[in-house]
């Protein structure tokens, strides 16, 4: 990974192996939530675009429950932790998306930080263990098991997404516009 017009924003390397651009791809997307989503207080965090109910921490949660879940639950096919494991996902699939309100700033970022970094650490193990062909313990409904490198391509796509939401929310916050912090 290489960082971008010397402000420590990580940007993926010019010209690296299909590994160094995945992860690179990732990390700038991970760090474009958390600049997007950075300094602001609850009321921010809460702040929603008519007709979408998003919220910034509401983004940040759901990512949080979507890293733990792909690569903790499907990639090393473990159980999924708190706060996860006490939802009732069948009665409540948008829980992520709504409790986060009833999350301070604080709760948020380190559920979001943990969760990213029980993904790195599952990431490096895989790519030692098998790199990007490895496939991942749990399958999908339909029996197939995506591999490491589909896994990270997913991801990369959740937070594509996300990230272009983030960037419509944040500025109706307080007029925040742009892809990279200043220098």
């Amino acid at each position: 990974m290489t960082i971008a017009y010397g402000h420590g924003h990580p940007e993926p390397p010019v010209a690296g192996d299909e590994t160094a651009t995945l992860l690179g791809s990732l990390e700038r997307q991970r760090a474009t939530l958390a600049w997007k989503c950075g300094g602001l207080d609850a009321a921010g965090l809460r702040a929603k675009l008519a007709p979408s109910s998003i919220t910034l921490g509401g983004l940040l949660k759901h990512l949080a429950s979507v890293e733990d879940f792909y690569f903790s639950r499907r990639l090393l096919g473990r159980e999924l932790g708190p706060p996860w494991d006490t939802v009732d996902w069948d009665a409540d699939p948008d829980w992520d998306w709504h409790s986060a309100a009833e999350d301070t700033p604080e709760q948020l970022f380190t559920l979001w930080r943990d969760s990213v970094a029980r993904s790195r650490a599952a990431v490096t193990g895989a790519l030692a263990d098998g790199g990007l062909g490895q496939l991942a313990r749990r399958k999908w409904p339909d029996g197939r098991a995506p591999s490491l490198r589909r896994i990270l391509i997913d991801l990369i796509e959740e937070y594509a997404r996300h990230v272009g939401h983030a960037d419509l929310i944040r500025e109706s916050v307080d007029g925040l516009t742009g892809e990279d912090p200043p220098a």
